[in-house]
């Protein structure tokens, strides 16, 4: 079942549909809303002039990028795991009488 969720960015609302729990959207938001302050709060004093489309790609690449190091890092992990039980398959297949 389809239900809304609020954002608000920049002063502004913006009301979405989602077919996911509402607590997980607002959790998304929520996160999305954090990472945009930061940007924002990040570049006022360098850029006076920075758009606010400039922040949401800002933010969007670091969440993107967050993204990507997660991967790395569980893919990284699921072969550190395969190789590991590889050589005990090996230990237990050559001390198996």
């Amino acid at each position: 079942m389809e239900q809304l969720v609020t954002i608000d960015l920049f002063g502004q609302s913006y009301t979405f549909k989602t077919d996911s729990e509402v607590s997980k959207a607002e959790e998304i938001a929520d996160f999305l809303v954090k990472e945009v302050n930061k940007v924002e709060s990040q570049h006022s004093v360098k850029a006076l002039d920075i758009t606010k489309f400039t922040i949401l790609i800002l933010a969007a690449l670091n969440i993107a990028n967050k993204n990507f190091e997660i991967k790395r890092n569980n893919s990284e992990f699921l072969n550190d795991v395969s190789q590991r039980l590889n050589r005990i398959i090996r230990t237990l297949d050559e001390n198996i009488v």
